[in-house]
C-alpha cells in the first residue's frame, strides 16, 4: 500500500484481515523537539516497512519483505496537540461519560495512536515491535488492542465484515472515493486538514447469552435479517430501511429500539465511517465460554456533532445494549498524509 500522499493510508484503505491499535503515552521529558524526533523516526520506518523494505536497525529483516497490504497509520491525543502547541480541535477530548460504559482504564485514553494493519499477522507483529522499538525513548504503552476480519481472500473485495454476533458490520457506510465519503470523512481547517478524526471503542459482547436468543429474536433485535443483511422491511443488505412499515397486527416492522433505527438519526449530518474489528481472547472470568467482542474504529470530520449524537441515542436506549457492554475508549486527531522526505505530524510540529 503506497505510503505517502494527502491522507493517511488505513482510513480509506479496504480494510485488511489483521490489525494492531496500540495507545502510548508520553514520557514526561518528551517536548515539542522530541515529539518531531520522534515522528519522523516513525514515519520513516512506517514507509519502509510498507515498502516491504526493512526499518533502519531492523534486527529481523528478513520478516519486512512480504509488507502484505501493510498500512501504518498515526493520531494524536488531546495531551500531544497540547505539547506541539498547535490548535486543538473542539472535538478533541475524552468522549461525554454514557450510561452503558464500564471502562477499563486499560483500554482507554492516550496521547499517540499507532494502527497497524495488514493480512498477514506475522507482518503486523513485526512492524509493531519495529515501531514500539522506536517509540520508547518518548512514549510508554498504554495499551495494546488486536483484531481481525475475514481472512484475505475468503470473500469478494467490498464484502460487509461480520462480528461476532454473525451480524454484517458496517452496511451504511459511505463509499471511499466518493465526494459522501469526503465530505462525512475529511477535515478541511489548520493543520488537520486532510485528517480526520477518530474514535476507538472496544466493545464487549456477550456471546454466552447471545446464544440464549433464538434468531428471530437476533433479527428483531438488530433489524436486519442475519443471512443477508437486509433490513427487515428490504430484501439486500444496502436497501433503505422503511422504519414506518408496519406488519399484519399493526406494529413497526423494524422496533423503535432496534438498534439500526436507533443509529439512524434524523439530521443527515451525523454520519461515520466504520473500519473495526473483532476480537476474541481466553475468558478470565469463571463460567464464560468466551471473552469476544468488537473493536469499534470510526473516522469522522467532527466527531462531537457527527458521532456523538449516535453514541447518546444508543446509550439512552437500544435492544442491543443488553448483549454489549463499552469497557474502552479513546478519541485521537489523524493528521494528514505526507509526501516523499516530509513525516507524519509535520502540519502541526513545523508551524
Amino acid at each position: 500500500m503506497p505510503f505517502h500522499g494527502e491522507h493517511q493510508a488505513g482510513i480509506g484503505t479496504d480494510a485488511q484481515a489483521h490489525a494492531t491499535v496500540i495507545s502510548l503515552v508520553l514520557r514526561p521529558d518528551t517536548d515539542r523537539d522530541a515529539l518531531r524526533r520522534m515522528m519522523r523516526l516513525l514515519t520513516d520506518d512506517a514507509a519502509r516497512l510498507t515498502a516491504g523494505v526493512p526499518a533502519l536497525a531492523d534486527s529481523e529483516p528478513e520478516l519486512a519483505t512480504n509488507p502484505a497490504n501493510l498500512t501504518v497509520t498515526f493520531g494524536f491525543g488531546l495531551e500531544f496537540v497540547t505539547r506541539a502547541g498547535g490548535a486543538v480541535p473542539s472535538w478533541l477530548a475524552p468522549l461525554p461519560a454514557f450510561s452503558i460504559d464500564r471502562l477499563r482504564p486499560e483500554f482507554t485514553g492516550g496521547d499517540l495512536m499507532i494502527q497497524v494493519a495488514a493480512d498477514d499477522p506475522l507482518t503486523v507483529a513485526h512492524t509493531v515491535r519495529m515501531l514500539l522499538k522506536d517509540t520508547r525513548s518518548f512514549t510508554g504503552v498504554a495499551w495494546v488492542q488486536q483484531g481481525f476480519r475475514y481472512a484475505h481472500a475468503t470473500v469478494a473485495p467490498g464484502t460487509t465484515m461480520r462480528n461476532l454476533f454473525g451480524q454484517v458490520d458496517g452496511s451504511a457506510n459511505p463509499l471511499p472515493g466518493t465526494d459522501e465519503f469526503d465530505k462525512i470523512v475529511w477535515c478541511d481547517d489548520g493543520w488537520l486538514a486532510g485528517g480526520t478524526g477518530m474514535v476507538v471503542r472496544r466493545i464487549e459482547m456477550n456471546l454466552d447469552t447471545w446464544d440464549e436468543l433464538d434468531r428471530e429474536g437476533r433479527e428483531f433485535a438488530i433489524g436486519r435479517t442475519l443471512d443477508t443483511g437486509a433490513p427487515l422491511t428490504g430484501k439486500s443488505e444496502h436497501d433503505d430501511p422503511d422504519f414506518t412499515a408496519k406488519g399484519p397486527l399493526g406494529f413497526p416492522v423494524i422496533d423503535d429500539i432496534a438498534h439500526i433505527r436507533r443509529a439512524r438519526g434524523e439530521d443527515p449530518a451525523q454520519r461515520i465511517f466504520r473500519r473495526g474489528y473483532n476480537y476474541d481472547v481466553p475468558p478470565s472470568r469463571a463460567g464464560e465460554v468466551s471473552d469476544a467482542g468488537l473493536i469499534f474504529i470510526s473516522f469522522q470530520a467532527d466527531v462531537a456533532t457527527q458521532y456523538t449524537p449516535i453514541q447518546e441515542r444508543l446509550a439512552k436506549v437500544d435492544l442491543l445494549n443488553v448483549w454489549t457492554t463499552p469497557v474502552g475508549s479513546a478519541v485521537f486527531a489523524i493528521p494528514p498524509g505526507c509526501r516523499k522526505g516530509g513525516y507524519v505530524g509535520e502540519t502541526l510540529l513545523e508551524v
